[in-house]
């Protein structure tokens, strides 16, 4: 099992959302917390509610992620304070909520580079001091999105399909190589954070819109347990099976449960979400 308790848990977009309940509780079962998110203001608001909930100490670092040398020079700074990251949570994500031809080319771009090549330039900054440690765990926060697509979400479920396959990779990588670092690959539906505001189920005991503390206890609780993927609600799962069947009963299934027009009446934040 992955322990967290004096542990180095790094977790990217903590200052709201997923990311700042994540913190909280990591804090709360003793891990030193580093905070990372864009928004300074309310990163420094998230960093007295992280210290709050106990446990170790906590730092915060501003933080852009759709930057590369931002990462870079961040990360820098991480290692040379607090040495290695033991557990590195890839949590941070934008969704933008607009049809193919409403997107500008700065919008997919933005949403790759945050949800996507983060995932490569945080890993690449910190795994090589897990594997000289010989314990690490890298978490990667996909979306149900990244298993099945959906209007309005062409960036944000390419983008997450991404992340489901670089966790795949990597996790295949380590496997070959035998190396003592665990990775955890998590895809929720939509979570009542506000980031998805205004999306909708068809059917909500099927596939509820989530509750963010729910899915923070179930993250926290699938790493410790060393779990390699957290699907969330179960029946999300179904899709793979779905997908054996031609492509217009697919299509048809998708328009059914509700998928194709979950984000009709999105609205999100007012203006660029992060998880």
């Amino acid at each position: 099992m992955t322990q967290l308790s004096e542990r180095n848990v790094l977790v990217t977009g903590a200052a709201s959302g997923i990311g700042l309940l994540l913190a909280e509780r990591f804090a709360a079962r003793g891990a030193r917390t580093i905070l990372w998110d864009v928004d300074a203001v309310a990163l420094e608001a998230a960093l007295a509610r992280v210290a709050a909930a106990g446990g170790g100490p906590a730092a915060a670092y501003v933080c852009d992620l759709s930057d590369r040398q931002s990462i870079e020079s961040t990360a820098a700074r991480v290692v040379a304070r607090h040495g290695r990251v033991d557990v590195l949570v890839n949590n941070a994500g934008i969704v933008n909520g607009k049809r193919l031809l409403e997107l500008s080319d700065a919008e997919i771009e933005r949403t790759f580079a945050v949800n996507t090549l983060a995932l490569f330039r945080t890993v690449r900054a910190f795994l090589p001091g897990m594997l000289a440690a010989g314990e690490g765990h890298v978490v990667t926060i996909a979306s149900a999105a990244g298993i099945a697509a959906a209007p309005r979400l062409a960036d944000y479920s390419a983008s997450k399909a991404a992340a489901i396959a670089f966790d795949e990779a990597l996790r295949l990588e380590l496997a070959r190589d035998a190396a003592p670092v665990r990775t955890t690959i998590v895809c929720p539906f939509f979570v009542a954070t506000g980031m998805f505001a205004g999306a909708r189920t068809r059917f909500p005991r099927l596939l509820p819109i989530l509750a963010p503390s729910v899915v923070a206890a179930r993250i926290v609780d699938a790493i410790e347990a060393d779990r390699a993927r957290l699907v969330l609600p179960a029946f999300v799962k179904s899709t793979w099976l779905l997908r054996l069947l031609p492509v217009a009963w697919f299509d048809a299934a998708m328009g059914f449960f509700g998928i194709t027009r979950s984000m009709d009446d999105f609205t999100g934040r007012g203006r660029t979400p992060r998880s």
